[in-house]
């Protein structure tokens, strides 16, 4: 029987910010949102990218399981956007839930939950969702398509408790307007399986990927955002 295959961006194997502990990280290539601030611009080509088979990938976790396993880490499937190539990611799960290494998806949640949803959902031990603006015209501004999956994404995690870290990225003047902080507080107030909420400061390093594919960086002219930008939006959220 034929391996399947997917295709993978990068890989990072001592990762420290995509889940708890340290992270084997897998970044799968391509993605149907448009964000503007996206810093990894050449992860969305679904033709990009370097494809790997199951056992390729399986193959490379297992040298890093000694580090990452007595720091209670474990592998987590980003991108990109994963859910894009839904037959790998659970087909990895599956093996890796066999070995007992935790798992975990760094997602949009911009998906209907179908059944094949579903099956990923139940082998993943920790979704990391991206809420990208709360406020619905915000969302579609800034990554072309609206919000309303990926909160009901958020609200079917709930329902069945499956842990879940919530992440924002703070755009100056964008994304940290206080009313729209203050409905996103609300959201989450309303949810009863989120572990831990991140704001993530936006910056522009990844400019030079959108301009060496000879494209115009989207938002030129924001300032990125500071530590002092990122507290306020802690405060208004969760204190």
């Amino acid at each position: 029987m034929e391996s399947l295959k997917a295709r993978i961006h990068s890989f990072e194997s001592f990762g420290t910010v995509d889940g708890p502990g340290i992270r084997f990280v897998i970044f799968m290539q391509g993605c149907s949102l448009k964000c503007k601030y996206c810093h990894n611009r050449d992860t969305w080509d679904l033709c990009g990218g370097t494809e790997y088979s199951l056992e390729e990938v399986l193959e490379k976790i297992e040298k890093y399981k000694n580090y990452f396993m007595p720091s209670g880490g474990g592998v987590t499937v980003s991108g990109g956007e994963p859910l894009l190539q839904l037959g790998f990611v659970t087909e990895l799960f599956n093996i890796l839930k066999e070995k007992n290494i935790h798992t975990a998806v760094d997602t949009s949640g911009n998906f209907f939950i179908t059944e094949d949803i579903k099956k990923l959902v139940d082998l993943t031990d920790l979704f990391l969702l991206d809420i990208k603006c709360i406020n619905d015209e915000i969302c579609k501004s800034l990554t072309g398509v609206s919000n309303k999956l990926e909160l009901n994404f958020a609200r079917y995690l709930s329902s069945i408790k499956k842990d879940m870290w919530i992440r924002q990225v703070i755009v100056p003047g964008i994304t940290d307007k206080e009313e729209d902080l203050l409905k996103l507080r609300e959201f989450i107030n309303s949810l009863d399986n989120v572990r831990n909420v991140e704001f993530l400061p936006y910056h522009d390093m990844g400019r030079y990927k959108w301009e060496n594919l000879g494209l115009k960086y989207p938002l030129d002219g924001i300032k990125p955002a500071n530590i002092d930008d990122v507290k306020r939006a802690r405060k208004i959220v969760l204190e």
